[in-house]
């Protein structure tokens, strides 16, 4: 596999394996410069489930996606060697903290050999593991777009659930919260206890009422200035964008972004030192237009960009 490989992606879209993107698929760190991972789990997730599909049809979608960025003209391909390393095989889907111990086990291997890896979930549980199997140098930090903080603490019984991620990353020292920042933050809750807790540690919380009044270009800037020139982490929810856009996902929240101001949100993170990526919370049963999973596919599409721009960069 050369970085120039793009033979699969000539073919008709409706042709090869569905890989994402119709990348080469890659089964050793050694193949790659950064990988593409599947983790089809949604078994911490507080109502709705569905998110297990997300990989699957975010690859199927995303056979409509082109190399050549058309604001940037940047071809990740034609710079490093991408290719998708498959799902995750779960050995027990039905216990959420081993379930974890899968995902971690998988993804270690590629980051303890220096990889950027972008993922495509699944419920927002699974970024804990992610976390896990980075095992960072020091605390990274995050640019986190969702509709919710997810640093809630525990629900019925368990501290793993989509609600809890960042809270159990920030107590077990692998996310600095003081470099973290969650933006389009919105919708009623039975508890203030998330919102107390991001706020609490110090991360910076964009409240979507913040975002409409100071704007996309103010929010970026305020993004960079937190983040700082430090590792970091890229989280997307597509709960985080308003369900007109994408209603396939677990727990919709209108008035939230819309797909403009995400895509003009994560083009002005360019140059930021990102170590790994994830979208998550695709839920294709709720959105049959496919329409959500597409959603899914550029957002993965954009974050292969400043994932591979940051590779150039030597990041």
């Amino acid at each position: 596999m050369t970085a120039t490989d793009t033979s699969a992606q000539s073919m008709p879209r409706f042709c090869g394996i569905p890989t994402f993107m119709r990348t080469p698929l890659a089964a050793h760190p050694s193949e790659i410069d950064i990988g593409i991972a599947g983790v089809p789990y949604d078994g911490g997730v507080t109502a709705r489930a569905g998110a297990r599909y997300g990989p699957r049809e975010i690859r199927n979608m995303s056979s409509l996606t082109r190399a050549i960025h058309h604001v940037t003209g940047f071809n990740p391909f034609s710079t490093c060697r991408i290719g998708d390393v498959g799902d995750v095989p779960f050995s027990n889907l039905y216990e959420v903290e081993q379930a974890h111990d899968d995902i971690r086990r998988f993804l270690t291997p590629f980051f303890a050999s220096g990889k950027k890896m972008l993922i495509a979930g699944g419920d927002h549980s699974i970024t804990y593991p992610v976390f896990q199997a980075m095992q960072p140098a020091r605390p990274l930090g995050m640019v986190h777009i969702d509709a919710h903080t997810d640093t809630w603490d525990s629900f019925a019984g368990s501290k793993f659930t989509h609600g809890s991620p960042f809270r159990r990353a920030v107590e077990a020292g692998l996310l600095d919260p003081k470099r973290t920042i969650q933006i389009g933050i919105r919708g009623a809750q039975n508890s203030d206890s998330g919102w107390r807790y991001s706020l609490d540690s110090g991360m910076r919380v964009v409240f979507i009422e913040e975002f409409d009044r100071i704007g996309v270009d103010a929010v970026i800037a305020e993004a960079r200035r937190v983040v700082g020139d430090g590792p970091a982490y890229l989280s997307m929810d597509v709960d985080g964008l308003d369900p007109v856009f994408a209603p396939g996902t677990g727990t919709p929240e209108i008035g939230g972004l819309t797909t403009r101001e995400t895509l003009q949100l994560i083009r002005g993170l360019d140059g930021l030192d990102l170590l790994a990526a994830d979208v998550v919370e695709v839920a294709p049963p709720y959105d049959p237009s496919g329409n959500t999973a597409l959603l899914g596919a550029t957002l993965m599409y954009e974050a292969l960009c400043l994932l591979a721009a940051s590779y150039c960069s030597g990041k």
